[in-house]
């Protein structure tokens, strides 16, 4: 896993605009315009935090005659949620024996 592409990914996904970019995407593609009409932002604002998301991999622009469409790319945060998962599963493991424990405290309580 590149951890250049992983660093950019996150701070990417630092800016709740640039989530509510990529959650409005997730639904299908849209023009800067239909990206800005919900956000309470200039098109130069949203401009600049779609070449942000576009630097990260994150999107990508497409031109079909006067339609310039946004598109979501997947692959940046199919990475960084591979690199979460690995992550999740050790908290899992560490909540299990937490509750264990503290299951083990209370008989003892009870039995005490």
């Amino acid at each position: 896993m590149d951890t250049k592409q992983l660093s950019t990914t996150f701070a990417a996904l630092a800016d709740p605009t640039r989530r509510a970019i990529l959650a409005r995407l997730a639904e299908g593609e849209a023009t800067v315009n239909e990206l800005a009409e919900p956000l309470p932002l200039t098109l130069q604002a949203v401009s600049r935090h779609l070449k942000v998301l576009e630097q990260a991999g994150l999107i990508s622009r497409g031109r079909t005659a006067q339609w310039r469409p946004c598109r979501l790319e997947p692959a940046p945060l199919r990475e960084a949620t591979d690199w979460l998962e690995r992550y999740r599963q050790l908290w899992e493991g560490s909540f299990d024996r937490l509750s264990a424990h503290l299951q083990d405290i209370q008989k003892g309580d009870t039995n005490g």
